[in-house]
């Protein structure tokens, strides 16, 4: 979008808070840059400069406008929304890749050469994997300097840089302020608005999102679906814990009108960044609300759903593995069915963590703790035990990669070809572990009774090709079409 100067004139003229995260405005006079909704006056059309990235505007020289904080703004929603070679690396980038690979583990985990990728990245983005990864750093920085009070030592460690000359470099770079100057400015802060006490061990910050956000299906589903032991909802807030790469975490999400409240629990602050990237996946906060319901407002029969609760997202997973083995959990099986076999897995397989904090026990089992299950064990249909054990299988040894960064249609093929497999389990894997916006349950019984209401086609067949006219977005118009029904996930919890 960054391209087309004169729509982002407009956004930034306008303030228009939608196309945060879309394009950055560098400031040719001042040096500065800013997200598109900064409340500053707009700068003089001849001064700004539209770059792609935060990362861009970076390495062009500008710093971060310490108003508007565009360090901060949602994600493009392009990243989430495609499964080329370039979307796939950013979501692998956010994911810390490149801090625990370099470079050269990113382009192998794409198939392609380091040239390949810096040259892609650097087309699309105006930066390559490195700088992408060094801003990222930045912003990592910047959150436990103001939301904690660990030591700058530990805070340049738990941020990725290489060495405290490299981080306060950085840091004064990209912010116009030393590490030292931006935690007195954070404390200040927090006194002037009576913020409320750190709770020692913990890490509390602001997840943005692009409005609206309907937080009913959202939260409704991953509380509704909750493993005990693995998440649950306490006080208002989705917590659950999580494996990291180098350690382990616990969270709680907390919906708010215009952002989610976030508190982490970490055993390694070096995995704040990517803790943070896996919620805003979970929770799909890069995606772009307007987008999507204008186009499934194009059908009549779906536009009075979107127009009752707009900005629906689509809940996802922080670990596609174990969505994977949930969802053939799930098969033909009540919501309270598929919980009760997750949570005996969990107790007999899971590893054990603590939470002083709430009553979560364990990490969800990985598929190499899950390798050595006897079936015999699981109280399922023996076909249900042979499709769980070979997906298990597969998982364990590499041969069904599935990730973040995944091939959409690549992880379809393997999927459907391991049996048991069908369309439905197929599909729901890749609408919520693989993050695909256009997967599609014609089969799922809540969508063709929602459908059969509606006056829509409720044959498989016949609705698949009724939803033609709502791609790329048909995962959102399945979650309008199960809001139509009072199970328990398309509701908050009292």
């Amino acid at each position: 979008m960054h391209t087309d100067t004169e729509r982002c004139v407009r956004a930034v003229q306008s303030k228009d808070a939608r196309f945060d995260g879309w394009f950055f405005t560098a400031v040719r006079t001042t040096g500065i840059y800013c997200r598109p909704s900064c409340p500053a006056v707009p700068p003089k059309v001849e001064n700004m400069t539209f770059l792609p990235s935060a990362a861009a505007c970076q390495q062009a020289g500008f710093r971060a406008c310490k108003r508007c904080r565009p360090d901060t703004s949602p994600g493009s929603p392009e990243w989430n929304a495609r499964a080329d070679a370039v979307a796939r690396a950013m979501r692998l980038i956010q994911d810390g890749v490149v801090d625990r690979e370099g470079v050269p583990g990113l382009a192998t985990r794409l198939g392609y050469s380091t040239r390949q990728v810096e040259r892609q990245l650097n087309a699309e983005l105006g930066a390559g994997p490195l700088a992408l990864a060094r801003a990222q750093r930045a912003q990592t920085a910047r959150l436990l300097i103001e939301t904690s009070e660990l030591p700058m030592g530990d805070v340049a460690f738990a941020a990725g840089f290489s060495s405290i000359r490299t981080f306060n470099d950085t840091v004064r770079e990209v912010f116009a302020l030393s590490p030292s100057e931006l935690r007195e400015r954070a404390v200040k802060a927090s006194r002037n608005k009576n913020a409320a006490p750190r709770i020692p061990g913990t890490i509390s910050l602001r997840l943005p999102f692009r409005a609206p956000l309907n937080p009913d299906n959202l939260f409704g589903h991953l509380a509704a679906t909750a493993v005990p032991g693995v998440e649950e909802w306490r006080d208002g807030a989705y917590r659950r814990t999580l494996r990291l790469p180098y350690g382990t975490g616990v969270v709680a999400l907390t919906p708010q009108p215009d952002h989610i409240g976030c508190r982490l629990a970490l055993t390694d602050l070096r995995d704040l960044a990517i803790a943070i990237s896996r919620c805003r996946w979970m929770l799909d906060l890069d995606a772009d609300p307007e987008a999507v319901d204008e186009q499934l407002r194009s059908d009549p029969l779906l536009a009075p759903l979107v127009d009752k609760a707009p900005g629906r997202r689509v809940p996802r997973t922080v670990d596609p593995a174990e969505f994977a083995v949930r969802a053939v959990l799930g098969q033909q099986v009540s919501t309270a069915a598929a919980r009760t076999h997750a949570a005996r897995l969990v107790t007999a397989y899971g590893e054990p963590v603590e939470d002083p904090l709430g009553g979560l026990t364990h990490l969800f089992p990985s598929p190499q703790a899950l390798a050595g299950l006897d079936p015999q064990s699981l109280a399922l249909p023996r076909s249900r035990r042979d499709t769980l054990t070979t997906l298990v299988a597969a998982l364990a040894d590499g041969s069904l990669p599935l990730g973040f960064d995944s091939d959409w249609e690549a992880a379809r093929a393997r999927l459907s070809a391991l049996s048991g497999f069908g369309p439905w389990t197929t599909e729901v894997i890749a609408m919520r572990a693989l993050g695909d916006p256009d997967a599609f349950l014609p089969s799922d019984l809540g969508v063709r009774r929602a459908a059969q209401r509606l006056g829509l086609p409720s044959t498989p067949s016949a609705l698949t090709a009724r939803a033609a006219g709502w791609r790329p977005w048909r995962a959102y118009a399945v979650q309008y079409l199960w809001a139509t029904d009072a199970h328990p996930i398309n509701h908050l919890p009292v």
